[in-house]
């Protein structure tokens, strides 16, 4: 867990070819969202949709703690001009860049290395901006660790399950869904590998989207996987997704409760007035620094979701 957490609970994807849907964002109860550039924009209207992202980001503000811009990836003829025009136009209103289908950490590299120029263009603090990168396909996977270290911007890994499933050949045209057919959970390989690798160098691992918007139940069910696991958060694509996917990677309150009681107990047991001791019991449970360590990573996403002691 990095020290500075935010909160990404519900990312929420809106296409920057829609000034509908960009207006209709700003108020939404999501942690983040990105502008994308990318699957959502037609060839055609590329460069209009940055325009309009550029213009979106220097017109307004939005509820959401969190922006960023989903750029194409380096095997489309549009990265590098994604970057720098809305870099240069408009970086001081952006968190990061999300970059899809990083393949290898040369992808990240090529991007810091652009995203830099960029930021010295417009006069921005080098660095400032961070980097997201999308886990997508077998390459992806295969080089994640070396994805995750690539760069001191990158802020999350993110599980793309639709070009995943489609590298894999997966058997279903239902993105994020589980198959009747199959015994076990489709994706615990991927998700483990990415949140691993995540973890190993201080990143968030955020869960892709459940593309069937009107099935709740079906979201529900994928998130708590997520969740479960140690995700820090899912993409959402629909309004009807966002209050579930707030709820399921938020502590519930009772556990909150325990784990500010742990560490506030730890603290005191482990300090010499408390008898310097290395290991307590609360609740009937033994508690030594490992728990107190855990404890410490549900306080932290409890006060990222903005639940106060």
């Amino acid at each position: 867990m990095t020290n500075s957490y935010r909160a990404r609970r519900t990312v929420l994807a809106v296409p920057g070819s829609s000034d509908r849907f960009i207006a209709k964002s700003r108020g939404l109860d999501v942690d983040a969202l990105f502008l994308d550039l990318e699957d959502a924009v037609a060839p055609a209207v590329k460069q209009e949709s940055r325009d309009r992202i550029v213009e979106a980001l220097n017109s307004g503000s939005w509820r959401a703690g969190v922006v960023t811009v989903r750029v194409n990836d380096w095997t489309t003829p549009w990265t590098t001009q994604d970057i720098w025009q809305v870099v240069t136009r408009a970086g001081a209103k952006i968190d990061a860049l999300v970059l899809p289908k990083a393949a290898s950490a040369a992808d990240v590299t090529a991007l810091d290395m652009v995203l830099s120029q960029a930021e010295q263009a417009a006069e921005l603090p080098l660095g400032s901006i961070g980097i997201e990168v999308q886990i997508e396909d077998a390459p992806g996977l295969t080089h994640v660790n070396e994805i995750a270290a690539a760069s001191p911007r990158l802020r999350s890994l993110v599980f793309g399950p639709g070009d995943f499933m489609a590298s894999m050949g997966m058997g279903s045209l239902n993105v994020g869904a589980q198959l009747e057919t199959y015994p076990g959970d489709l994706f615990h390989h991927v998700l483990s590998t990415i949140l691993v690798a995540a973890r190993a160098h201080g990143l968030q691992a955020i869960d892709g989207p459940y593309v069937a918007i009107r099935d709740v139940e079906g979201f529900t069910a994928s998130a708590q996987r997520a969740a479960a696991l140690g995700y820090d958060g899912k993409w959402v694509l629909h309004p009807a997704q966002v209050e579930v996917g707030n709820k399921v990677f938020t502590p519930p309150a009772d556990q909150l409760e325990r784990a500010r009681r742990i560490v506030s107990e730890y603290a005191h047991a482990s300090d010499v007035a408390g008898g310097a001791v290395g290991a307590i019991v609360v609740d009937d449970e033994m508690v030594d620094e490992a728990g107190v360590r855990l404890a410490r990573t549900i306080v932290a996403k409890g006060e990222a979701a903005g639940l106060s002691g």
